[in-house]
Formats: structure tokens, C-alpha cells, sequence
């Protein structure tokens, strides 16, 4: 597991290491490496399942459990998570407009959402 700075890992979170884990089998030539990119945040007793990427910036809801890569500025949940939107560099979800721009209500930074990736304009 590699994280990049700024990232915030919450109580409990989990990381595995293995996709087909047994006692009795050693599969340390399986390990596969998660990288949690800048600024992204996990939330308490989340799992993040071994070779994903958490995308800079992400929010990952308390509790879930990621099995496949997310996007920077996601906002995910559930189990297994699912998408429920898109967070400012600040965590305030984003809601973004006709025109595929969007404005955090903090810190006024623009967001533009194109081709299902999110980018900050500021």
C-alpha cells in the first residue's frame, strides 16, 4: 500500500493484500499494491480491496468496501461501493450544473465534470 500526502486513513479502515487469501497456502508472490492518491480521505471501517486505486481527492464513505479502482473526486459508499457523486478538494459534494461546471461552497474553487472525470479549474 503506497499513500500519497495529505490522505486521511479513518479507525478501522482495512487494506488487503491478497485477492484469494488461505492459511495454509503461501501466496506472498500475490500480493497486489493499493495506491491511495493525494488528498483522498477513507472513511472509519472501510475496506479497500487489494490492486485498487482511490483517485486524488476521493471520499470514501464509513464502512465501504471497494473492490474495484476509484476516480479522483469520487464519492463512494456502500457494499460493495457504489458512486453517489463527486466532492470539492474541501469533501463538500459537488453539484454540477447543465454545463458541467461546478463551484465548492467553501472555498469557491471551480470544477469542471467532462467525460466521467472530474478536474479543479483553480
Amino acid at each position: 500500500m503506497h499513500c500519497e500526502e495529505d490522505t486521511f486513513l479513518g479507525p478501522s479502515c482495512v487494506f488487503t493484500n491478497v485477492i484469494n487469501p488461505r492459511s495454509a497456502i503461501v501466496r506472498k508472490d500475490e500480493y497486489k499494491a493499493t495506491h491511495v492518491r493525494k488528498g483522498a480521505s477513507i472513511g472509519a471501517n472501510a475496506t479497500i480491496v487489494c490492486g485498487n486505486e482511490i483517485g486524488e481527492y476521493a471520499l470514501i464513505g464509513a464502512g465501504a468496501v471497494i473492490t474495484k479502482p476509484v476516480a479522483a473526486f469520487a464519492l463512494m459508499v456502500g457494499n460493495p461501493a457504489r458512486q453517489l457523486g463527486w466532492v470539492s478538494k474541501a469533501g463538500h459534494r459537488l453539484q454540477f450544473k447543465d454545463t458541467g461546471e461546478a463551484v465548492c461552497p467553501e472555498t469557491d474553487e471551480k470544477y469542471v465534470l467532462s467525460d466521467g472525470q472530474v478536474r479543479c479549474l483553480s
